[in-house]
């Protein structure tokens, strides 16, 4: 990230480009479209965050940060019913915006390993295993089969997640997870 000190503008600005990010993608971000969309210009863009890439850094933190609050929102018992929690906020019209982000985020990390997207997914993937073995008692959590139910969890979730996002049938996405919930128990 730039040397630039935070400020309540930087901050502002921030806000104001993980709004317009969350509805046109980082993909063909560019800064004189985006700039003009949230009031500002490409220079004071550049001035506060360094670079475009530092820029997209500092989105993609931002992201995380909203991902960060829902896992810590679905803390609970139980594997299962943790992941259950976590699918009724992915399953939640009102998130589509974010998680189409997340994706998007997600796949730029895997295809542009040294661009700004670096290390996102893999963060995602720990961050998301740390919250399901939580769940787990504390003498499931060692074994090699308690990691294996929460990578089972953790790719139910995602691959539901992908199917909701491309078709929008929560109903269908939803009994899977009720599935695989089903043989967590």
């Amino acid at each position: 990230m730039s040397d630039a000190p935070a400020s309540a503008r930087k901050t502002e600005l921030l806000e104001a480009a993980y709004g317009y990010a969350r509805e046109h993608g980082l993909a063909d971000l560019s800064l004189r479209p985006l700039a003009a969309a949230i009031g500002s210009s490409p220079r004071v863009l550049l001035f506060l965050f360094g670079s475009k890439d530092e820029l997209i850094r500092a989105l993609l933190a931002r992201a995380r940060a909203d991902e960060l609050e829902l896992l810590d929102a679905a803390r609970g018992t139980g594997l299962a019913a943790v992941t259950r929690r976590i699918w009724e906020f992915l399953a939640a019209p009102e998130h589509r915006a974010l998680l189409t982000l997340w994706v998007e985020a997600y796949a730029r990390s895997l295809t542009d390993p040294q661009g700004p997207w670096r290390d996102f997914a893999g963060d995602t993937v720990r961050d998301w295993l740390g919250l399901l073995a939580a769940a787990q008692p504390p003498a499931e959590r060692s074994t090699a089969a308690g990691q294996a139910r929460r990578s089972l969890a953790l790719a139910a979730l995602r691959g539901a997640l992908l199917d909701l996002l491309a078709t929008g049938d929560t109903d269908r996405t939803t009994a899977a997870v009720e599935r695989v919930t089903a043989q967590l128990r």
